[in-house]
């Protein structure tokens, strides 16, 4: 008698279905995650080439840090007065990244224009592989401590806080220099926040005006944002796991909780200027010092 071979029963086949599924929730995280770590490996590395181009900078600068961007001249894109050379050609005002690409060893832009803005960053090493489409040189991934390393804006025909000499700098090791940006939109409600527009101007859209990174207390009379007066603040953007990355005046770099840097956050997700009962927010791995020192005042 021929005897029918034995397969699956309909229980047997969901049970089966039932620990895949199970052992698929647990492998997906874990793979998202060494995946996030991987891409955070080369964001570091490219911040750590930027410090690199900083220093050779002012190297070349007699010592003075690059400025966060070079302070507007009368004239606009039509005045030479506010081209600047970048190594492969001339720029209108670069951003502080533009500024030392050369000294990077890879030029910011293929072809710069003395005629626009808002160009978008050709290197890799500009690039933060969990932000690839943060490419505009004012909606960036990666913010300058422009505060305390060299803001060029001006007030009233004075400049912000500029120059600064590098040798100012009194502990390396403990300075920001640059890091993961969010942007306006760390000055409003997670809730708020629009997603990233690469030509965009909205203060609640991710990125925008990233290329700066204000340190994290903030005063009534200190700089902000986009430096206008209606800006909400920047801040780190823990892109990463729930961490940012950030690299040092001295070359090292940190994956850091926001807190860990100086920040606050409110329940909502706004960072903070000053307000916090308990810990408020300070400045001691922006300033420079060691210390929570002000941000420079904006010139009266």
């Amino acid at each position: 008698m021929a005897h029918r071979k034995k397969g699956f029963t309909l229980i047997e086949l969901l049970v089966v279905i039932a620990i895949i599924g199970v052992l698929m929730s647990i492998l997906i995280p874990s793979l998202q995650r060494a995946r996030e770590f991987g891409r955070g490996s080369v964001c570091m590395s490219n911040l750590r080439q930027l410090s690199h181009g900083w220093h050779l900078y002012a190297d070349a600068h007699r010592d003075v840090s690059v400025p966060g961007r070079y302070a507007k001249a009368p004239g606009g894109k039509k005045n030479p007065s506010n081209w600047y050379e970048i190594g492969n050609g001339s720029k209108y005002r670069p951003r502080w990244i533009a500024a030392m690409g050369k000294f990077v060893g890879l030029f910011a832009f293929n072809e710069p224009s003395t005629n626009d803005d808002r160009q978008d960053y050709d290197g890799k090493v500009y690039q933060c592989p969990t932000a690839s489409d943060r490419t505009d040189e004012r909606n960036h991934a990666y913010g300058y401590n422009l505060q305390f390393l060299g803001n060029a804006r001006k007030t009233h025909g004075r400049f912000h806080n500029f120059p600064v000499n590098r040798s100012r700098i009194r502990n390396f090791a403990s300075t920001v220099l640059c890091g993961d940006s969010m942007g306006t939109a760390a000055g409003v409600p997670k809730r708020s926040r629009l997603d990233y527009d690469n030509n965009g101007t909205d203060y609640f859209a991710k990125g925008n005006h990233a290329w700066s990174l204000d340190p994290p207390r903030l005063t009534d009379r200190s700089d902000r944002g986009s430096g206008d007066a209606d800006s909400p603040r920047t801040a780190v953007d823990p892109r990463h796991n729930g961490k940012a990355i950030v690299v040092f005046c001295d070359g090292h770099g940190e994956n850091a909780k926001p807190f860990d840097l100086g920040y606050r956050v409110l329940p909502n997700g706004t960072y903070v200027d000053l307000e916090s009962v308990n810990d408020p927010p300070h400045n001691r791995r922006f300033s420079g010092t060691g210390q929570d020192n002000d941000p420079p005042d904006l010139p009266q």
